[in-house]
Formats: C-alpha cells, sequence, structure tokens
C-alpha cells in the first residue's frame, strides 16, 4: 500500500522545551492510526506538530511525497491535512451551513454528503455554532474537516466529555469514515477499546518517544499491553 503520511526523527515542543523525543512512523494510504498513551505523554504536542503549531527541533515529515516539514499551517491544510483539535474551533458567530461553506474544498465530501453523514446538523443548519450543544459542536467540527477533502484527518481526542448517546453516533460516524471510506486519520483518545476496533494500527507515546507500534487487532488480544502502558485494567 502506498505511503501517505511519513515522520522521521521528529522532535518538537514549545519554544526551547522539547516534548516529542525523534519519534519516527510512517502511515499507509487508506489506514488509520490510533494515538495511545497517558494524559501528558506528547499526543496531541505530535498532532499540533503534524499542523504546523509547535517548534519543530529536528526531523522530517512527508505528506503524500511532498515535504512538509518547512510549511506554514494553512499550506499544510493546502497540502491535505484536516484537523479537528480539542478546542473544535468552529465559528460560533456563523451558522453551521456557514462553517461549513467557508472552508468547504472541491472534492467527494460535499456540504451536502456531511449533512447526510450528521442529520443532526441538517436540522440546525441555520443555527449560529454558539447555540450547538457540545457533541453537535463536535459533529460540525469534524464534518468542517471533512469537506476539506483532506487526505489526513487528525482527531484529537473527538470523544471526549460527550454523553453517552453522543459518543455512540460520532464513533459510527468516524467509523464510516476511516473505515468503510478509507479516509486516512490518526486519532487520539484516552478509550483505547473504543478507538482501536476501527483503526488498523496503534502508536503508544510514552515521555514524547514512541514506546510501542503494533496493529490495533493485536492489541485488543492482548490486554497486558494494554495495562503496561496505559493503565487499561484487564477487566476493562
Amino acid at each position: 500500500m502506498a505511503e501517505l503520511l511519513k515522520v522521521e526523527g521528529l522532535k518538537s515542543g514549545y519554544g526551547q522545551a522539547v516534548v516529542v523525543q525523534g519519534i519516527d512512523f510512517v502511515l499507509p494510504q487508506g489506514e488509520s492510526l490510533a494515538l495511545l498513551g497517558r494524559n501528558g505523554t506528547g499526543k496531541t504536542t505530535l498532532l499540533n506538530t503534524l499542523i504546523g503549531a509547535t517548534k519543530r527541533h529536528a526531523g522530517r515529515i512527508t505528506l503524500a511525497g511532498q515535504d512538509i516539514t518547512a510549511l506554514p499551517p494553512h499550506k499544510r491544510a493546502e497540502a491535505g491535512i484536516g484537523w479537528v483539535p480539542q478546542e473544535r474551533n468552529i465559528f460560533k458567530s456563523l451558522t453551521v451551513e456557514e462553517n461549513l461553506s467557508a472552508v468547504a474544498r472541491p472534492g467527494p465530501w460535499t456540504v451536502k454528503r456531511a449533512y447526510e453523514m450528521f442529520p443532526r446538523l441538517a436540522e440546525r443548519k441555520a443555527n449560529m455554532g454558539n447555540q450547538l450543544s457540545g457533541g453537535e459542536q463536535q459533529m460540525l467540527a469534524v464534518a468542517r474537516a471533512l469537506v476539506l477533502n483532506p487526505k489526513l484527518l487528525l482527531l484529537d481526542e473527538p470523544l471526549e466529555g460527550l454523553a453517552p448517546i453522543i459518543v455512540e453516533e460520532l464513533l459510527r460516524s468516524i467509523e464510516r469514515v476511516v473505515r468503510d471510506e478509507g479516509m486516512s486519520a490518526i486519532i487520539v483518545e484516552q478509550n483505547p477499546r473504543m478507538i482501536l476496533p476501527i483503526t488498523q494500527r496503534a502508536v503508544v507515546l510514552d515521555r514524547g518517544a514512541v514506546v510501542l507500534e503494533a496493529s490495533s487487532a493485536s492489541l485488543l488480544a492482548d490486554p497486558a499491553q494494554l495495562e503496561t502502558w496505559l493503565a487499561v485494567a484487564r477487566a476493562a
């Protein structure tokens, strides 16, 4: 399978503080990756580095054969990176429809298709961003990233703080995108048992470094590895 993302010797952080410590991994086209680790292990910093929002101290990032290491964030978005941050970053003073149409780029993911994926958004397309619930805002954040028609989708804890019924709905939508539609994605999630079933591969970070890289299926089948690196109880 063709290589989509290649990260080589990546060191990055904020100012002079180095958080990500020499990371190497490859993500093939059409595959999704679960990025796991305890709080404070560098997961969000790694995503922020991929979008160009940290200080890079060393290393190289290649997307679909293009070296994007020196590109600013907006150029990385143009190159094909879609990002759903923890903060969601929707335009709260714009309607749902305006949030989507303002960023939409040509490709298979249209505003209409986003509404088909998230019927709640279609029902609220005239509502302002600040009139949506937390779960609806998260759906809008994912839909905004999709209508950019990215090559790679980055999701930073997309299920955090949501009601269980919304978690189930959003998880089904993410599963459809990354498994049925074949969208390449890197997904950060605190609960590995939610995200491992819908990803092909997993990387575990500890102290900013990769300590384990394995197939998602093998991690699900071996709870001891999850317990070792993530303090996940065997019965969880």
